[in-house]
């Protein structure tokens, strides 16, 4: 067996018993669920920040859960425990990613009764692709669109406040989207490079136009590690001044990065720093969004 089919064994196991020991009391599992949770819809996010998204659509309506909060762990290598494979089982909307950035979360919402939402499939994007979708404008609105719809399958006695809550959503959205729209007047065209593509769906939405050495890309779109050759091409195009801007993923710091961040600074290239994660101090994913557009605006003057 497997250990991710133990792990599943395990939940589902626990899963069962609590609901033997359930049938001796009145009402359905699913209306003790829904007590137990206040009558909220149980929503389970992979990522805290499409789990953020979540709880913005739902209000008082839904109780979420993320799997993943912090910015030290990686999501591509995360091991789900029996804990968290037993909260999709129990949830009734489940979001994840997608395109093979948290295949744990996909496998462990299979076969559950789960309404499933996948960000990434909401625009098209599939295995393979950037899957750092939670930076572009486009899949933030299709996925709340989804999530929204989610929500009233799942509660239509509150599908017109669902509406309204996505509605509002939208508002705050557009506001950001004016935001990079303005912003993308001073950084259209402007060459910035990056030690990961992290950030490139909100690069592409400011018309930033990404100059990281193709060597050093590919190596890191392939998790492998860039030759000594691909640094030094890094290095010399920060150096020469064809580069304006860096893009730093901190949560991916290495001795490779720290070569790149020096040469930037020696040669006086503005850094953007972000995670791949939404930071706690951000109270969801729109004010994460604002804050990094803030950046880039401050790093292109």
């Amino acid at each position: 067996m497997t250990a991710w089919k133990k792990i599943t064994a395990l939940a589902v196991s626990g899963l069962m018993i609590a609901g033997l020991a359930a049938c001796g009391s009145t009402g359905s599992s699913a209306d003790g669920a829904a007590e137990a949770n206040g009558g909220k819809l149980e929503v389970v996010a992979s990522i805290n920040q499409w789990g953020s998204l979540a709880e913005d659509l739902g209000g008082d309506h839904v109780e979420v859960t993320n799997i993943m909060n912090k910015t030290n762990v990686e999501a591509h290598d995360y091991e789900p425990t029996s804990q968290d494979v037993a909260k999709f089982h129990s949830a009734q909307v489940a979001i994840v990613n997608g395109a093979d950035y948290d295949s744990w979360a996909a496998k462990a919402a299979q076969d559950t009764k789960a309404t499933l939402v996948t960000a990434a499939e909401t625009a098209g994007i599939k295995d393979g692709d950037n899957p750092h979708v939670w930076f572009s404008a486009k899949v933030r609105s299709n996925t709340a669109d989804a999530i929204t719809a989610a929500y009233q399958k799942a509660d239509s006695a509150h599908k017109d406040d669902y509406a309204e809550l996505n509605k509002d959503w939208h508002a705050k959205a557009d506001k950001l989207e004016a935001k990079i729209k303005e912003t993308s007047a001073k950084t259209k065209s402007l060459p910035y490079a990056a030690t990961e593509s992290v950030a490139a769906y909100l690069a592409d939405d400011l018309q930033m136009k990404d100059a990281t050495p193709n060597g050093y890309a590919q190596a890191s779109a392939n998790e492998s590690e860039p030759t000594p050759t691909d640094i030094k091409k890094f290095q010399d195009a920060l150096k020469s001044g064809n580069i304006k801007m860096l893009v730093l993923n901190t949560q991916e710091s290495n001795s490779t990065t720290e070569q790149i961040v020096d040469a930037a600074k020696s040669s006086d290239v503005p850094i953007v720093e972000l995670t791949e994660q939404m930071p706690a101090e951000y109270a969801d994913l729109l004010d994460w969004m604002n804050a990094l557009v803030d950046q880039f605006a401050a790093a292109a003057q």
